[in-house]
């Protein structure tokens, strides 16, 4: 594995908490490495530090000790406006909760983020338009998002997170609101992401049955790694 092809590396990483005079370790001394282009499952069960690792790798969040370095820059040195900034350039998010703005349309809430980048108003639209397409939207781009099913305005959170092109999906529980028929098509959009946009795809979530969309799957227990594998099958 060439260092080039390591997108994401966490080196001895530790997060501790302070509640009140208690320290509560939610990480341990975690080392792990993402490769560019592949979708990573990290699951465990609550109280595992998945939230944590999520929000330390969507630097979000900075470690107690230990470095994290994204596409070789040590991201655990810096302040809270550049950490911003590496994270709008590089992380699109999916959240188990939408996040629409409910008074403006599916068009509207996924140009969103292209109104602070500088952006012409034609390559913005051309851009919402396109990625509409890939996730099936393109015909409800002008309803409101109380004019959409729970699995329709996932898709408009996904179309979101992907519209300023990031590099890498960071996934938190993006089915956890929906049904399961609706869900294992989210997780369709995400494996389709990966294999034909070369998007890296990290998925945090506490269902086993979803990880076997992933390639690589990272398991954590009590703040520590329990295991790394590789999941073999192909998910249509």
């Amino acid at each position: 594995m060439t260092k080039d092809n390591i997108l994401l590396k966490l080196e001895n990483v530790s997060k501790i908490y302070k509640m009140g005079e208690v320290e509560v370790p939610a990480l341990k001394n975690v080392s792990v490495e993402i490769k560019k282009g592949d979708f990573v499952a990290i699951i465990g069960a609550s109280g595992s530090g998945k939230s944590t690792m999520m929000n330390l790798i969507g630097c979000l969040d900075t470690p107690t000790s230990g470095n994290i370095f994204l596409k070789s820059k040590n991201i655990s040195l810096l302040d809270e406006s550049d950490l911003a900034s590496h994270r709008g350039k590089t992380i699109g998010f999916i959240f188990q909760q939408y996040n629409l703005i409910p008074s403006i349309s599916t068009f509207d809430n996924v140009l969103l983020p292209l109104e602070f980048q500088e952006i012409d108003d034609k390559k913005a639209s051309e851009r919402v338009k396109k990625i509409l397409s890939i996730v099936g939207l393109s015909d409800k781009m002008f309803n409101l998002p109380t004019q959409l099913s729970g699995g329709q305005q996932q898709r408009v959170s996904i179309a979101r997170s992907l519209v300023g092109d990031p590099e890498v999906i960071l996934a938190d529980e993006p089915t956890g609101a929906l049904d399961s028929v609706t869900g294992k098509d989210i997780l369709r959009i995400l494996h389709k992401l990966w294999k034909e946009e070369g998007k890296t795809i990290i998925l945090v979530t506490h269902d086993l049955k979803l990880a076997k969309y992933a390639h690589t799957t990272i398991e954590l227990k009590d703040g520590e790694i329990l295991k790394t594998y590789q999941n073999h099958n192909e998910v249509g």
